[in-house]
């Protein structure tokens, strides 16, 4: 458990790994340009050949095969009693001993956070439910994570591992973080699901954490949890190495779902993620290299998957991006984007490639979204879609929105560039492309190949887009030009 006490030796722990990661300057533009080429050239021949390459540097943790049942450190699966210490237990006995799986059979077990340790597989056996406590108090004291892309110190997520290597969560069983319009979700301040005028909401600790950030206040004063509504993540691997999170079920979080955090080397598949309350986005990394999330399913109440990379000046303070990320066989239902790029976004990301997915749901709003901004900057490169089928979707199936909260009014400068999506099929929509670029930071080099957009209502929208190259591209069953209309 990373405490205020503990930060600074945090930090200096975590300074070899920042020191092996690539250097960065900033560019007269005031993004972050990299002080060497990305491992993938942006005129590679067939980029999809590299797949391969970055999936041998996936490699899931394995565990000694040594195991222990949670029952036997004091648990009692009744939903009743505090099954914290049990948990602590049980991890703490695991790990000394070389490390193994610690099994959570049966159940309910209520418990506040936990707080995974290296060599350790959390286990949640099928039939199995891990409930999670709605006292905010079980998540003190604080630790470092992120909100929305902002370090600081706040309430610990539901599940955490601070600096570990070779953890998982495993499994056929249910994490249930029991937020719903009576817990936690209230506190984002919507009247919709919960909130009254006069109750407590997020929004000023936000605020004063935008602040922060903005004048470069040290992480280790950034200090909320008890009293400022900021809703922990429901599971934080944070500057950790070799990541496993597979099979299980997660719902009702208090906000995103799964949300690595400066990770290398982290598998996410076969979950389902059923949680539809504000901000519960469903698979978030944020500065991380060399990710696999394949086979999950997603129903949330915003962003199916996200990638980020820091908000504002902390991803410029931190200037790690998110890159050779692989989304594969996945299903998107209800939610915001299908994969989205941002809006924490401002370390960049690049190397990004989805296959074989499915996008339907009246209640999706996009199959493929890119969000910035002149606040947020950073460079977005290289990202290879290929063979989705979209049934429908709310808005458009590919949107990039440069004009996203604080739009233009900004110093630094949003690039997109390089986009590749081929072999797409959309039955429904309101538009097929929403490329909404800014005149100083124009969207480039995006491709359409063999894509068909059928039942699209109203057309594109195209804004300040250079390179918008198609070919075997139908829109309501007639050859879409570059000069489609906009609007």
């Amino acid at each position: 458990m990373i405490n205020r006490r503990e930060f600074t030796r945090a930090l200096l722990g975590f300074g070899p790994a920042l020191a092996a990661l690539p250097t960065f300057n900033r560019g007269g533009t005031g993004i972050l340009t990299g002080g060497a080429p990305p491992p993938l050239a942006i005129l590679a021949d067939d980029p999809w050949l590299h797949i391969s390459e970055i999936e041998s540097r996936i490699k899931p943790p394995l565990f000694h095969p040594r195991d222990f049942e949670l029952t036997k450190f004091g648990a009692v699966g009744d939903g009743v009693m505090d099954c914290t210490a049990s948990f602590q237990r049980a991890i703490q006995a695991c790990a000394e001993s070389g490390g193994g799986r610690v099994i959570v059979s049966g159940g309910p077990f209520l418990t506040g956070a936990i707080h995974l340790k290296s060599n350790v597989n959390l286990h949640v056996a099928a039939g199995a439910t891990i409930k999670f406590s709605t006292d905010p108090a079980r998540y003190l004291p604080a630790v470092l994570t992120r909100f929305e892309g902002m370090e600081l110190m706040n309430y610990s997520p539901l599940i955490y591992a601070y600096g570990q290597e070779n953890i998982a969560i495993t499994g056929e069983g249910i994490l249930d973080g029991q937020a719903d319009c009576t817990h936690w979700w209230p506190w984002k301040g919507r009247s919709n699901c919960g909130w009254e005028k006069g109750g407590p909401d997020q929004n000023k600790a936000r605020s004063e954490l935008v602040e922060m950030v903005a004048r470069g206040t040290p992480v280790e004063s950034r200090v909320f949890g008890q009293g400022s509504y900021l809703r922990p993540q429901f599971i934080e691997p944070y500057r950790s190495r070799n990541v496993l999170i597979e099979g299980v079920t997660l719902k009702g979080s208090p906000m995103w779902n799964v949300h690595p955090v400066l990770c290398t080397n982290v598998t996410v598949r076969n979950l389902k993620i059923f949680s539809n309350g504000p901000n519960t986005d469903g698979c978030d990394p944020e500065s991380c290299k060399d990710v696999l999330i394949q086979d999950c399913n997603f129903s949330t109440g915003d962003d199916c998957i996200a990638i980020k990379s820091g908000r504002n000046n902390d991803g410029r303070r931190v200037p790690v991006p998110s890159e050779n990320i692989i989304v594969r066989g996945c299903r998107m239902e209800q939610g915001h984007g299908g994969v989205t790029i941002g809006s924490e976004i401002s370390a960049g990301v690049r190397n990004v490639f989805a296959e074989q997915c499915t996008m339907d749901s009246p209640s999706l709003n996009q199959a493929f979204r890119f969000k910035n901004n002149a606040v947020r900057g950073g460079l977005l490169e290289n990202f290879y879609y290929r063979n989705i089928e979209v049934g429908q979707v709310a808005e458009a199936v590919i949107a990039v929105d440069f004009n996203y909260e604080e739009g233009e009014n900004g110093p630094f400068t949003p690039i997109l560039r390089n986009v590749v999506i081929s072999g797409l099929k959309s039955h429904k929509s309101k538009y097929a492309l929403d490329l909404q670029g800014l005149s100083k930071a124009p969207i480039a080099n995006v491709t359409l190949r063999d894509c068909i957009f059928d039942n699209v209502g109203n057309g594109n929208i195209l804004k300040n887009v250079t390179g918008l190259d198609m070919r075997d591209v139908q829109l309501n069953g007639k050859a879409m030009m570059p000069e489609a209309p906009s609007r």
